[in-house]
């Protein structure tokens, strides 16, 4: 595999460049050859002149392309406005395909769809490199029908775009389909010597806490914790719902996780109800967070990811990138984060209006992302060193570093005290179990949402403690009760079920999923463990226990009230012993 670039300067000189390329390509023989068009202008004339003169000067090669917020040549931002790629199959055993469909909301199911089958007739398929129209669409089903293609195929690719980034028109291109305003152009690779591996990068870290969807549908999210979603940018942002929108809010993303991985995803749209339109569906009860970039996390990324790729050994590199990114870096800085992996490979690629990839079984569109693929024919081959990358950052970007580490050492105090504070709210101050409320709240809870079968409750109360009080005093009385604690403490924590103190030297065990066999075993634990304390002023003390099975339909309440008459049978019946109801 050899891969040639252009910066497109004009006609003739491009015609001069290609024309020495089919020189070089005349004394060798191929299998394939394919050219890849990007353009930041959605001007179709320049670059339909470009894919004449390659039709013209090599009519057996395969062109596609696409119109894009910016291109990447050589690893680096190109300040042209078109970029040509070719891309060189030596193998005769790796195959080339191109497929294009027109794409829309209630089409891309069904292309998705043929496309799956396509790959099932044709095994040798390995990779499937997308450009395709996105705005003003979800894509989940689309990529919801692309996870159902074989498991050995990789998948990626972008959102075509333009200059603009709140223009929405877009387009992109095959030579058999022509220009397509709403269409996906697939170009199909593989063969037993081609290879591939493929991988993404972020380096934005949440920001703040984090926010629960609280009402969704489709791809319009409308609350989050239970305020309207555009709330949180306003507020935390000061952005505003107008205009400008998409534009402010590119560099914000929301960061969670899904299909077992986590993503970026930027709202495109406010809307007057306050919902932001996002780029895919999201679910109910999903816990999101607001995100920013962090220099020197992205470029740490790229480092480590560059490490990984030079050990494939890669012969070309494609990148996907957001447009948000060349956003937050800026035209004079963006190329830091993809020049590294020119080193390794001939590196091209684009700026796109969303990143596809597929990670384990599953496509996902992501945000704000850089989508990395690598590709080789044939085995590894010998490698030049690889260098350390050791940028400088300067100029705005620095400031946004120093800003990165400001937020992130100000955010990590924040969620410190906030789980501080949340600790505080649930646990009993002096025995580090749960306090009355929350062990109450976890028992409605469990009683209302599942299945009572498996629930059973304990209640433990300390024999004769007021004469450990009164004869004592509250310091030894206050060292039994938290001998006791620390006993459930030690058997909540191994066994993950839920204890609390349900008030002076009363205890609260909730069990789930459990038989009463167990429920006797913790029960007689608790009981034998304390009693077989001392302490430096009491003599060796005991507790009652009272144990219950919870009824299917019954109310918290009456599981509660037989609880406590099971606890006051043991107490009535001779202290220190269990007794079951």
């Amino acid at each position: 595999m050899r891969q040639f670039q252009f910066n497109v300067q004009s006609d003739s000189e491009f015609r001069s460049e290609l024309l020495k390329l089919k020189q070089w390509l005349s004394s060798r023989v191929v299998k394939h050859v394919l050219f890849q068009v990007y353009t930041e202008i959605l001007d179709i004339e320049p670059f339909e002149a470009v894919c004449r003169i390659i039709d013209e000067e090599m009519p057996d090669s395969e062109c596609v392309g696409c119109s894009s917020n910016g291109c990447i040549f050589n690893g680096d931002f190109c300040t042209g406005s078109i970029v040509v790629v070719c891309t060189v199959f030596e193998y005769q055993t790796t195959g080339l395909r191109v497929l294009a469909c027109e794409l829309t909301e209630q089409t891309q199911k069904e292309v998705a769809a043929r496309f799956k089958a396509f790959t099932e007739e044709n095994p040798w398929i390995k990779a499937c490199s997308l450009m395709l129209t996105i705005r003003g669409m979800s894509m989940t089903g689309f990529c919801d029908e692309l996870s159902k293609v074989r498991s050995d195929v990789s998948i990626f690719g972008g959102g075509a775009f333009n200059l603009d980034i709140n223009e929405d028109r877009a387009f992109v291109y095959s030579k058999e389909s022509g220009f397509l305003e709403h269409g996906v152009v697939f170009i199909l690779m593989g063969g037993e010597d081609f290879y591939i591996e493929t991988t993404y990068i972020t380096g934005w870290k949440p920001l703040g806490r984090e926010l629960l969807v609280t009402d969704a549908k489709g791809d319009v999210l409308k609350e989050l914790n239970h305020q309207p979603a555009f709330d949180i940018y306003y507020r935390y942002l000061h952005i505003h719902n107008d205009e400008s929108f998409f534009n402010n809010t590119l560099e914000f993303p929301f960061l969670y996780e899904t299909n077992g991985i986590e993503i970026l995803r930027a709202p495109i749209a406010g809307n007057k109800d306050g919902s932001l339109t996002m780029t895919a569906d999201i679910e109910m009860d999903v816990k999101v967070r607001i995100a920013y970039g962090d220099p020197w996390t992205i470029l740490s990324s790229v480092r480590n990811c560059c490490k990984d790729i030079y050990g494939f050994a890669p012969e070309a590199i494609s990148v996907f990138s957001c447009a948000a990114r060349r956003t937050f870096w800026g035209n004079e800085e963006i190329g830091k984060e993809t020049l590294p992996f020119q080193q390794v490979a001939s590196t091209s690629g684009f700026y796109t209006s969303g990143e596809f990839l597929r990670t384990g079984r599953f496509v996902n569109q992501h945000n704000v992302t850089l989508v990395v693929a690598a590709m080789r024919e044939g085995p590894k081959r010998e490698m030049p060193p690889l260098e350390e990358c050791t940028e400088e950052l300067s100029g705005r970007v620095s400031m946004i570093n120093r800003l990165a580490t400001f937020i992130k050492a100000t955010t990590d105090e924040l969620m410190e005290s906030t789980d501080r504070l949340a600790a505080m709210a649930i646990t009993d101050g002096l025995t580090g179990l749960y306090n009355r409320v929350e062990i109450q709240r976890r028992i409605i809870h469990n009683m209302e949402k599942y299945d009572t079968s498996g629930i059973f409750l304990i209640m433990i109360d300390i024999d004769n403690f007021k004469k450990v009080n009164d004869t004592y005093g509250h310091d030894e009385g206050d060292k039994v009760i938290i001998a006791l604690s620390n006993i459930m403490l030690e058997i909540a924590r191994r066994d993950g079920i839920d204890i609390g103190r349900w008030g002076g030297e009363e205890f609260m065990v909730l069990i789930k999923n459990r038989d009463i066999e167990y429920a006797r075993s913790i029960a007689e634990e608790i009981r034998s463990g304390f009693a077989a304390r001392t302490f430096d002023l009491a003599p060796s003390q005991t507790v009652s226990v009272g144990i219950t099975r919870a009824i299917s339909g019954e109310t918290p309440d009456a599981i509660c009230s037989r609880v406590d008459k099971a606890l006051y049978s043991a107490k009535n019946t001779g202290k220190n012993k269990i007794i079951i109801l």
